[in-house]
């Protein structure tokens, strides 16, 4: 018996949550970024369904200015122990 291949298909849309998730971003996030014009804009995909290109999503994420920010002092930082009395 010859095992069957098994193929995965490169994802081209993705919807709200899977492109919020991508890039940290809450849906609602993303949709007020989409609003203000600062994020990809959706695509029609049928009469009453959209989703976003997964490329354009990508381009707009390396498109980002590098932070100034550092990060808060407690990333990272593991609570102390507590010694049983």
């Amino acid at each position: 018996m010859t095992a069957t291949p098994i193929t995965t298909v490169k994802r081209i849309y993705v919807d709200l949550p899977t492109a919020a998730e991508a890039v940290s971003l809450s849906p609602t996030t993303v949709q007020e970024l989409v609003r203000q014009k600062l994020f990809p804009e959706p695509r029609q995909l049928s009469g009453r369904r959209v989703g976003w290109l997964l490329r354009e999503i990508e381009e707009w994420a390396e498109s980002r200015p590098t932070s100034t920010l550092l990060p808060p002092p407690n990333t990272g930082a593991k609570k102390p122990r507590k010694v049983a009395a």
